[in-house]
């Protein structure tokens, strides 16, 4: 007879953690809900914590920030010259594979009841900032010159943002990220050349 336990597969500390977190989110409000209550609640000590995410604000950007650090390797070892634009978007095509509804997308829905309004569009403008500046060093690089690369580097950043937002908004499992990113990169086909 196997030792091996039946049944569903205990979930990782990392996603435990993550659950506790946007239970008390809704619960009691982000700003109420301290590490110390996430950990209470999950039978786990401050350290292992801090073993899987970086503070309280970490537990729901960090999935996305980890694809915004995939993102940057991504354009710091760039293709052949050629088409500039189309690298770019093929990065964050990439960038948007496989994006599964997390805790950043249960906050982004249920933002008002958790108390994270502000602090999502504050936490959102940094990402946003972030991959506009990652645009925008890969297209001086390429050649673009400085205002053109930083006004296309803030409509590919907002254009990202603007995405995750609307796949939340869809209700995430429903739709498929990259298929909302695609959408939101050709309206920006539409601006002049």
């Amino acid at each position: 007879m196997s030792s091996e336990p039946r049944g569903r597969p205990r979930a990782s500390s990392r996603e435990v953690l993550a659950e506790a977190a946007c239970e008390l989110f809704l619960e009691q409000g982000y700003a109420a809900t301290s590490v110390s209550d996430i950990t209470r609640r999950t039978g786990v000590s401050r350290s292992s914590f801090f073993n899987y995410f970086l503070s309280k604000a970490d537990v729901l950007w960090g999935g996305f920030d980890e694809r915004v650090r995939e993102l940057a390797t991504r354009l710091a070892s760039p293709d052949p010259p050629g088409d500039i634009e189309g690298e770019i978007r093929a990065a964050l095509a990439t960038m948007a594979d496989g994006f599964a509804p997390d805790s950043l997308a249960l906050a982004l829905m249920n933002a008002r009841q958790m108390g994270l309004d502000d602090d999502l569009e504050r936490e959102a403008s940094v990402r946003q900032s972030r991959i506009a500046r990652l645009v925008a060093d890969r297209m001086r690089a390429a050649g673009v010159d400085d205002l053109r690369a930083a006004v296309l580097g803030s409509a590919y950043g907002g254009a990202v943002m603007a995405a995750v937002e609307e796949w939340a908004r869809q209700g995430p499992g429903r739709t498929v990220l990259r298929e909302v990113l695609e959408s939101a990169l050709a309206v920006m086909d539409f601006r002049a050349q």
